[in-house]
């Protein structure tokens, strides 16, 4: 039997209950629609061109006047010929010379005053020497070249960060972490490097070769002279399975230590804080990728990438836009997101998808790495601390980093877990006061809870909290005054913190 379902067959009753339920529907969708659509209509702004004769980085907090920048030529044996009259003549003219990729540093770390700049990025070549699972790259090629290319090859980065958007010359001067479970930092990764010293002479570094260099120039921001190219080991590609756990701070460790450390098919593993307010930090999305059999799913464009930049713009606007985020993350996400992801696929997503385009602020990232016994106490400090300073906190990723055996000027000098902090800040002189005093405070709460804080971020550490979250500086700038002794390669973070160093060598010899 066909049934009516017109209008006049309904009852009244009905017909009321579904013109109750559709209004409801509607105000519950109207405020969460109506918030992104504004944060659509508002993210628009046009990035300040750097003028000539200048030069910033991705604070765009740091526009410094320089001497010019110096593109390298793509041909090797010309590049080299070229670069090293360039240091001579630096050296005769007496200006400063820094290195730079793709500019992700932010605090000045690429950037001389009156220096010349070095724009390593015409320097991409790569090969695969597949026998081996080495890859052969030039410095300034970008993980967004290398992903792609690697795939072709069934394989895939070893150690990077999370975002394919640096190169590789700066990653292994930052020396980056990433996601990737139970590894150290990406130098333990790096199988050789040449590097261009200050008198012009190229020398291979590697564990069992130039030593000293090798564990000097690996986080070593620029300083001991230009990385040409690196030989870094690979891994194969492969197919992951996503789980997640949504639990309370307080269950999050206990969570990852039942659910995740000990599993031997786990491949990558981050957590994120829930940033909405009162409390701060009340919930924990705890992720991990699986390592499963099948076909590895073809790499593409991010899905959704429109809808994710909307919402996590739009996070930066309001308490409200904060908690519809965490809704997104928590509920919508494992609804839309693929069910099996290769290992290329997670590296594959470039900064800009989430970067701040606005002209009036920006985006400053933080990064603070405590030992096990220390991260209940600094969480709770946090809590208090971010709202005291009013900074608008966007995001807080935890990651677990292995200990470093490799680079000088390390920051995992034990297992440790990162707290990757981004925070929209206005371009004004009281906001940046501002941050000043909040990043003191979290690198004071940090070295009290037997951790540090990661270096590439602003200057904003007093020289005393920088000696001594990184006790062996003293020594790395000795070593730099040795290698260099003329002081040719020089950076804001350099001429900030390496006098106060090199006064301490002199009182502790």
């Amino acid at each position: 039997m066909t049934r009516n379902w017109s209008p006049k067959f309904w009852s009244r009753r009905t017909r009321w209950i579904v013109a109750f339920v559709v209004i409801v529907s509607v105000i519950i969708s109207a405020r969460p629609v109506w918030h992104l659509w504004r944060a659509v209509q508002r993210d628009h702004g046009a990035l300040r061109e750097i003028p000539s004769g200048f030069a910033d980085d991705a604070s765009r907090l740091n526009l410094t006047k320089i001497n010019r920048v110096w593109d390298i030529p793509q041909d090797t044996e010309q590049a080299e010929r070229q670069l090293a009259e360039l240091l001579v003549l630096a050296r005769r003219e007496r200006l400063p010379v820094s290195i730079a990729g793709a500019r992700h540093s932010m605090g000045g770390h690429t950037i001389c005053p009156d220096g010349v700049v070095i724009n390593m990025r015409p320097f991409r070549r790569m090969r695969l020497n597949d026998a081996k699972d080495r890859l052969h790259v030039q410095a300034g090629a970008l993980w967004e070249e290398i992903i792609p290319f690697l795939d072709e090859q069934g394989r895939s980065v070893a150690v990077m960060q999370s975002n394919n958007s640096f190169s590789v010359g700066g990653s292994i001067s930052v020396n980056c972490h990433g996601w990737q479970f139970d590894r150290p930092p990406i130098a333990s990764t790096v199988e050789s490097f040449r590097l261009m010293k200050a008198d012009g002479n190229i020398v291979t570094c590697r564990r069992s070769e130039n030593a000293d260099l090798f564990s000097l120039a690996l986080g070593g921001y620029g300083l001991f002279g230009v990385i040409l190219d690196v030989e870094l080991r690979v891994v194969p590609n492969a197919r992951y399975r996503m789980e997640q756990f949504l639990v309370s701070a307080d269950d999050a460790l206990p969570t990852y230590d039942h659910q995740v450390r000990d599993r031997p098919d786990v491949e990558m593993v981050y957590a994120r804080m829930s940033i909405v307010p009162n409390p701060l930090f009340r919930e924990v999305l705890l992720t991990a990728f699986i390592r499963e059999e099948g076909d590895i799913p073809k790499l593409h464009d991010p899905d959704h990438a429109k809808l994710h930049r909307a919402i996590f713009r739009g996070s930066a606007e309001s308490d409200y836009g904060k908690e519809l985020r965490w809704t997104a993350e928590t509920k919508l996400q494992p609804w839309i997101a693929q069910k099996s992801v290769s290992r290329n696929q997670l590296l594959n997503e470039k900064v800009a998808v989430l970067q701040n385009r606005s002209a009036t602020s920006t985006d400053i990232l933080h990064e603070y790495f405590l030992p096990r016994s220390g991260i209940v106490g600094f969480v709770d400090e946090m809590r208090s601390i971010v709202p005291k300073h009013r900074c608008n906190l966007l995001n807080v990723t935890v990651r677990s980093v292995n200990e470093d055996h490799d680079s000088f000027l390390r920051y995992a000098d034990q297992r440790v877990i990162a707290f990757v902090m981004l925070f929209q800040q206005p371009i004004t002189a009281e906001a940046e006061t501002r941050m000043q005093a909040m990043t003191r405070s979290l690198i004071s709460c940090a070295l009290s809870h037997g951790g540090r804080y990661y270096l590439p971020y602003r200057l904003h550490a007093t020289s005393e909290q920088f000696h001594q979250a990184y006790p062996q500086a003293a020594r790395f700038f000795e070593h730099k005054r040795q290698h260099d002794p003329d002081e040719l390669f020089q950076n804001q973070f350099s001429r900030r913190y390496g006098h106060i160093a090199s006064q301490s060598s002199d009182n502790n010899p």
